[in-house]
């Protein structure tokens, strides 16, 4: 943005969401000079900055929620938003389908909602679909091919895409089997940092209970984590299992990879990155 009067002396500016000063049309100042800190420009470039990061951070709310659960987005809607730095900031360079289920790194959408991506091959396409889904990488069945162009291109993603720890269901689970003991007995770090854990994985820590809800297939399904423990003790992960929001339990069978894989990967963040028993026999 451009600069703002200040008085007589300074001038002020918001750059990269931090308010700075510069004198006349000089360099800018490595610190906001003490006689604007209370300066009615100062202070609305503040409110003004404070609410670009809360846009920003709804913004990456927002994709996240697409990708988490692979709905299909308007491709006109993107066109609207494009032009939007912080919509742009978390949508460039995350991997797209289109209806032909073609793959791509999206590079640009035009007014009219046409998308052009970067393929696997390197090629730059042309994507005129209606909807677009932007896949949870458990979906990606080149997902392994993709890391390793996305690195070639030093491509960085603001949501976790690519690299997003992923957990494949075995083919052997149990018929009626509900829970998934693997992370029993793992210790938690403290409350606060557990809290802390959670929120940035988009969990919720209720009590003793972890959840992170997923929108897979058409419902809502939650991931529930119990937590061992009381005030006096450490906590514990307990099982995992999977739920409807009717309160219906799932058989293993039943729970869909997107879930299965956020599930996985809320305990595994919590509990040590790895099954208890495989610690043990590390």
């Amino acid at each position: 943005m451009g600069w703002l009067s200040a008085g007589d002396t300074y001038e002020v500016s918001l750059v990269e969401h931090k308010v700075v000063a510069r004198r006349g049309s000089g360099r800018p100042l490595k610190t906001l000079p003490k006689a604007l800190r209370d300066h009615p420009e100062v202070d609305r470039l503040r409110q003004l900055a404070e609410w670009l990061d809360r846009h920003s951070a709804a913004c990456l709310a927002q994709v996240d929620a697409w990708m988490v659960s692979s709905v299909p987005v308007p491709t006109a809607l993107l066109g609207r938003i494009w032009p939007d730095p912080a919509w742009q900031d978390v949508l460039r360079d995350l991997v797209v389908v289109g209806d032909d289920e073609e793959a791509g790194f999206l590079r640009d959408v035009t007014g009219a909602g046409e998308l052009r991506v970067v393929d696997l091959d390197g090629e730059t396409l042309r994507l005129a679909a209606e909807t677009v889904t932007l896949p949870h990488p458990i979906l990606l069945p080149d997902l392994d091919e993709l890391r390793d162009f996305a690195a070639d291109l030093g491509v960085t993603q603001r949501v976790e895409q690519l690299h997003r720890a992923t957990w494949a269901k075995p083919a052997d689970v149990r018929e009626r089997a509900t829970e998934v003991t693997d992370f029993d007995g793992a210790k938690l770090p403290s409350r606060a940092t557990l809290l802390a854990r959670a929120t940035a994985l988009g969990c919720q820590v209720s009590g003793s209970i972890i959840t992170c809800r997923v929108y897979e297939s058409g419902r809502i399904v939650e991931a529930t984590g119990w937590l061992d423990g009381d005030y006096w003790s450490d906590w514990t992960m307990g099982s995992l299992s999977w739920r409807l929001r009717d309160g219906r339990q799932l058989r293993l069978p039943e729970v869909g990879p997107v879930a299965w894989s956020e599930g996985m990967r809320m305990a595994a963040a919590l509990g040590g990155g790895q099954p208890v028993e495989a610690e043990k026999g590390a």
